[in-house]
C-alpha cells in the first residue's frame, strides 16, 4: 500500500468535495413544490365621472374606464373599457313595448347559459324606488366567461342589460382581485343609473 504523499491530497480532497455536494438525502425530504404565483396588479383609486350621453339614462362609471359608444342601429348600446384590466362591461339598451317578460326572460337565459361552467349563480334582487328602478344582478362562480350580469328597468318604458367579460382565457383564481375591483365599479354603475 501506497503512503499519502501531498501530490495525493489534492485527489483526495477533490473526491471529498464530490461526495458532500452529492449527498442531498436530506435536502430532498424538507423540499416542497413552491405554488404557483400570479403576477402582482396594481390596481388605480376610484375616482367616477356622469355619463350623460344622448341615451336615456345615464350612470356614474370609473375615470380609469372608457366608454365606446354603439352604432347604428343601436346607439345606445355601450361598451365601458377597462384597458387596464382588460375587461369589458357590455351595456344593452332596449325600449319597453309590451315586451317586458320577454327581456327578462332573455336576460335570464343568457346568465343561465353559463351553467356548463358555473360552479353557483348567485341572484339578487335590486330595487331603487326612488329613481323607479328594478333589476337582477347575476353572480357567476367558477371559471366563467362572464362573471358579473345584470339588468335594470323601469318596467314600462326602459330596459338595459349589462354583462361583464375579460378578455382572456376564464381562470377564477387570476382574476379574482380585478373582479372584486371592477365589481365595486359595476354596482356603483348600477346604484347611480338614472332614466333621462
Amino acid at each position: 500500500m501506497e503512503k499519502i504523499t501531498p501530490r495525493h491530497i489534492p485527489i483526495f480532497l477533490f473526491a471529498i468535495l464530490l461526495l458532500g455536494a452529492g449527498c442531498t438525502c436530506n435536502r430532498q425530504k424538507d423540499a416542497n413544490p413552491k405554488p404557483k404565483g400570479y403576477f402582482r396588479i396594481d390596481l388605480p383609486e376610484k375616482n367616477y365621472i356622469r355619463y350623460d350621453g344622448n341615451c336615456p339614462y345615464h350612470f356614474d362609471y370609473p375615470e380609469y374606464a372608457i366608454i365606446f359608444p354603439g352604432k347604428a342601429p343601436h346607439p345606445c348600446w355601450l361598451n365601458v373599457h377597462f384597458p387596464l384590466n382588460n375587461a369589458t362591461l357590455y351595456l344593452t339598451y332596449k325600449p319597453v313595448d309590451n315586451n317586458l317578460k320577454t327581456l327578462t326572460e332573455d336576460s335570464r337565459e343568457l346568465a343561465y347559459k353559463h351553467t356548463v361552467k358555473a360552479e353557483a349563480i348567485k341572484e339578487k334582487a335590486y330595487n331603487n324606488k326612488d329613481h323607479n328602478i328594478y333589476g337582477i344582478v347575476y353572480q357567476l362562480k367558477g371559471n366563467v366567461a362572464s362573471a358579473l350580469q345584470f339588468h335594470l328597468t323601469d318596467s314600462t318604458n326602459h330596459f338595459l342589460r349589462g354583462s361583464l367579460y375579460f378578455n382572456t382565457k376564464p381562470n377564477k383564481d387570476s382574476i379574482a382581485p380585478v373582479l372584486d375591483f371592477i365589481e365595486k365599479d359595476v354596482v356603483r354603475l348600477i346604484e347611480s343609473t338614472e332614466w333621462n
